[in-house]
């Protein structure tokens, strides 16, 4: 999903095989449209077909949908083409999976409940060596709220899709001595505070987060930083918790 209509302009976000969309305006053979997240963006019409009737209803697509979605999966179609498909895929109609996992949405609410460690954990397990990519969504290449959008949406939990935007949700963290695993810490360098980036906490000031200035993934302590974390310290702005208190 483009910024414009145009394949030079800049990458805002990703609509992932399977997913469906909404086209809210046309521009020659330019789609904009606007995904299950309600996040808009620009797409050729070359990567997208027609549903056929009923459409079912954007909240309950995307990672609501209760198709199968991948976990990086293999699928063949019914032509014998193979396609490899990335975490938050979804699998379609005529195609088989042979390779790798892929769950139902009843399989994934059993097997990723909405629990901090859980989240953390995923956030870990699916993202471990990714570079980074703005307005990337996966393990091929993701930014820093896409890994919060995904490892979320994963567990079931709602969030926006920019930094900007889930640092609007959830409620305050009073200090950082009282953070939590799976609480999000937002950071700023611009002069009017924006929200400009984003990390998941590990409990603390430990963190993972997709980081520009670490060409991708990493697991930082804030509190026993180097030249990138004290930098990034200076621009730490607030935390606010998603998951609600048992």
């Amino acid at each position: 999903m483009l910024c414009e209509p145009d394949v030079k302009t800049t990458q805002v976000s990703q609509l992932l095989h399977g997913h469906i969309a909404e086209v809210v305006e046309r521009n020659g053979l330019w789609l904009h449209v606007k995904g299950a997240d309600a996040y808009t963006g620009w797409i050729h019409q070359g990567y997208v077909v027609t549903m056929p009737e009923p459409v079912p209803p954007l909240s309950e697509t995307g990672w609501n949908d209760p198709r199968p979605l991948s976990f990086g999966c293999t699928v063949r179609d019914e032509h014998g083409a193979t396609r490899k498909l990335p975490l938050g895929a979804l699998v379609t109609e005529g195609q088989e999976r042979f390779g790798g996992l892929a769950m139902t949405l009843e399989e994934r609410r059993n097997s990723f409940p909405p629990a901090a460690d859980s989240i953390t954990a995923s956030a870990m397990t699916f993202f471990e060596g990714t570079s980074y990519e703005w307005g990337g969504l996966t393990p091929w290449g993701c930014d820093c709220s896409g890994l919060v959008s995904s490892s979320f949406h994963l567990h079931g939990v709602n969030v926006p899709r920019d930094a900007w935007m889930q640092a609007a949700t959830g409620k305050p963290v009073d200090s950082v001595h009282d953070l939590m695993p799976a609480d999000l810490l937002f950071f700023s360098d611009e002069p009017d505070g924006k929200i400009t980036h984003v990390a998941i906490s590990l409990g603390g000031m430990k963190v993972v987060h997709l980081a520009l200035g670490r060409g991708g993934y990493a697991v930082d302590d804030l509190a026993q930083g180097d030249e990138y974390t004290d930098l990034l310290l200076k621009r730490f702005r607030f935390a606010r918790r998603i998951l609600s208190e048992n």
